[in-house]
């Protein structure tokens, strides 16, 4: 149930992130966003898949918690703060903001 949670949020960001850069670029743009997050995404499963099966003793499996689970949570920690700052922060110095005109 949690592993569906944080799939689904991924690709409700994947949506935004897409549809942001469609609209203030191109299509491409967009669909290198959804290239970004997927990248991410697997790359970083991994890295957190063989971390999680490190620390996590099998018995302590569950049905609503596993190793995937642990990895995913993981994974999404550090997966927040790389989508708050380059999809949803909209304060950078390229931004056309009247204020940046230093």
């Amino acid at each position: 149930m949690i592993d569906l949670l944080i799939f689904h949020i991924n690709i409700i960001v994947a949506i935004y992130a897409f549809t942001k850069n469609w609209q203030k670029g191109s299509t491409k743009d967009g669909v290198m966003a959804i290239l970004l997050i997927g990248l991410i995404f697997t790359i970083g499963w991994a890295l957190t898949a063989s971390f999680a099966y490190a620390i996590w003793p099998k018995k302590w499996n569950t049905l609503y918690f596993t190793h995937d689970t642990l990895s995913l949570v993981l994974l999404f920690i550090p997966e927040i703060f790389f989508f708050y700052h380059f999809f949803f922060n909209d304060k950078s110095k390229n931004s056309p903001n009247p204020d940046n005109n230093l």
